[in-house]
């Protein structure tokens, strides 16, 4: 199925020709088309070629206008205001790009791939081994998988990489507690949970960290256990590899409960560029990039200076011979440059670490890894607040497990499905609040500019009201509702020659629209652009639903029609959740 050509590009194409028509010296200017209250579409773009021509803008705005082709797509076009144009669209062009869309069979809805297609590494989802996942790891996840579902829409090449935690000294610590206590990680049961995975690493790690306090001389032994990792000493590694299992069991049921695809071979943790280091270290000091200073392998910016006003370093070596997250960062660059092929680099990180990540890529690009043709960029994310505005604690003031919170809003939205709930059993109940309940975390995070702080508040969360994934779920459950209530033989059908009513036209043309909002969301690495035309899809089908009889409208055609309105704008909510990661059940 090839591409539809959305009424705004088409629209568009007309006016550059019309303006090139006008004047020759127009030609490839922005008539800056946009939708407006006052007609379908409005161009703002004659004002600033009046300005450039030396001419009146109204005049001109008159003689662009006398260039315009009215009929199939463009009904009526005036000038307005000091040199405005109205642009209205023909009822059967809406209906007839509708039908176009309709009839991809591929679930695109017409959407298109992109010409050039680039290969992007994103970073995301980034967990720590044997340590619990808390609710400073959601937006990292949540953020990414919608970002790689969007850029694998559009066409992009994406590989995912799931950068762990599972490197440094607290290993040393816990594997020398677990060769003195071999059993601890031992299952009573061949299947084990991800809760009684954690549950072991969680006692192991305390007692391990009793004792690396308590006693200098297991601290010794632990130490020395660093040192025998770094090495490569099979026992100490096999050991190690214990913990990264257990881990991934933990880390699997967290995953699949956001109802989240985690492949094992995207996970490269800080292990991974083990080998790396040291010839990384060394190309950046033989490039005279990194000199050493007292002793450690440095990297300084004249533009990032402590409190004291002295130049604060990119740490890539310490004095010690040891590797800092630089290193280990760093050498990811080069995997994913030079082994990968990657031409973006794309890390979603906590806004915290917007320095480290600024130096490191200059660092980068001061070795050549990074240049015009490849480039790497932060998509950083605020905070996890409260409803008090404060970092979500609980209220002994520890920083809430995830998992928890994820249970809290399956119990919560499965509350709201059962009090709404028509012929639906306990386990379908189960099943949509299980949907509903993570789908009003997803969306209440995605909705929110990443770079932006945002409140959890699952009161607000799981509310039909307002802009939440349970006003736009239960907008795609009437759709089908309706559609399963159109009596036998009656089936959507597109009916071009009928006159539309305001409200199916507005509806018609933010459906038309969705090509545009994904690629927009997907080139800005913008969830939330794509939240927002999904909200107002909903809207528009509510205002729709309220003025238009459907099942009881005037004629069998308009009947048909009505119902392909419906049906066209529900397989737009579901795709659109579907590249947000959230899920539409046919019935709530």
């Amino acid at each position: 199925m090839a591409s539809v050509t959305s009424l705004s590009d088409s629209v568009q194409q007309q006016l550059a020709s019309a303006l090139s028509a006008t004047r020759p010296e127009a030609a490839g200017a922005d008539p800056l088309l946009r939708r407006s209250d006052r007609a379908d579409f409005q161009a703002n773009g004659i004002l600033a070629l009046a300005k450039k021509v030396k001419a009146n803008p109204r005049e001109l705005a008159a003689e662009v206008v006398a260039h315009v082709a009215t009929g199939d797509v463009i009904k009526d076009v005036e000038v307005s205001g000091p040199g405005f144009l109205n642009l209205t669209i023909a009822d059967r062009a809406i209906t007839e790009n509708l039908a176009a869309r309709y009839a991809d069979d591929t679930g695109r809805l017409g959407v298109p791939l992109a010409e050039h297609p680039g290969t992007t590494v994103i970073d995301y989802a980034q967990p720590n081994v044997a340590k619990e996942m808390h609710v400073g790891h959601l937006r990292s996840a949540v953020i990414g998988d919608s970002v790689v579902q969007l850029l694998e829409f559009t066409g992009e090449n994406v590989i995912r990489r799931h950068h762990i935690g599972d490197w440094g000294t607290q290993f040393g610590m816990l594997i020398q507690y677990l060769d003195e206590h071999p059993h601890e990680l031992d299952h009573k049961d061949a299947e084990v949970t991800g809760e009684e995975a954690m549950s072991n690493l969680d006692r192991l790690y305390k007692a391990a960290r009793k004792l690396f306090d308590s006693d200098e001389e297991f601290k010794t032994r632990a130490r020395r256990r660093v040192v025998d990792l770094q090495a490569g000493d099979p026992d100490t590694l096999a050991m190690w590899q214990r913990f990264v299992d257990e881990s991934k069991i933990y880390f699997f049921s967290v995953f699949e409960k956001l109802d989240m695809e985690i492949r094992d071979a995207d996970i490269v943790g800080e292990s991974g560029y083990n080998d790396m280091l040291a010839e990384t270290c060394r190309l950046l000091e033989e490039s005279g990039v990194a000199v050493r200073s007292e002793g450690a392998l440095c990297v300084f910016f004249d533009d990032v200076k402590g409190p004291d006003g002295k130049p604060v370093p990119l740490i890539v070596q310490k004095s010690d011979g040891g590797f800092g997250y630089a290193a280990t960062d760093l050498s990811a660059i080069r995997d994913r440059v030079f082994n990968l092929k990657a031409d973006t680099l794309l890390y979603v990180v906590d806004a915290r670490q917007a320095l480290h990540f600024k130096m490191v890529f200059e660092t980068a690009r001061r070795a050549g890894w990074l240049n015009d043709d490849v480039h790497a960029s932060q998509l950083a994310f605020g905070t996890v607040l409260g409803k008090d505005g404060k970092p979500f604690k609980t209220r002994a003031g520890e920083t809430v497990r995830l998992v928890d919170l994820l249970d809290e809003a399956i119990e919560r939205a499965s509350a709201v499905v059962r009090e709404k709930a028509q012929d639906l059993s306990e386990e379908e109940i189960a099943e949509r609040g299980a949907q509903v309940g993570i789908g009003a975390v997803k969306y209440a995070d995605l909705s929110t500019s990443a770079n932006r702080d945002y409140k959890f508040d699952l009161d607000q969360m799981v509310s039909l009201n307002g802009d939440t994934s349970v006003y736009l779920q239960y907008a795609y459950a009437r759709i089908n509702s309706i559609l399963r209530k159109a009596p036998e033989g009656v089936r959507p059908a597109a009916h071009p020659e009928l006159d539309l009513h305001e409200a199916e036209r507005a509806l018609g043309l933010h459906v038309d629209a969705f090509a545009e909002a994904v690629a927009e969301a997907a080139r800005e690495y913008a969830p939330h652009k794509l939240t927002a035309y999904l909200y107002q899809l909903a809207s528009l089908y509510t205002s729709f639903y309220d003025k238009c009889p459907v099942l009881k409208a005037e004629s069998p055609q308009q009947v048909e029609n009505r119902l392909f309105l419906c049906d066209v704008t529900a397989r737009t909510l579901h795709r659109g959740m579907a590249l947000l990661g959230i899920r539409t059940p046919e019935r709530l």
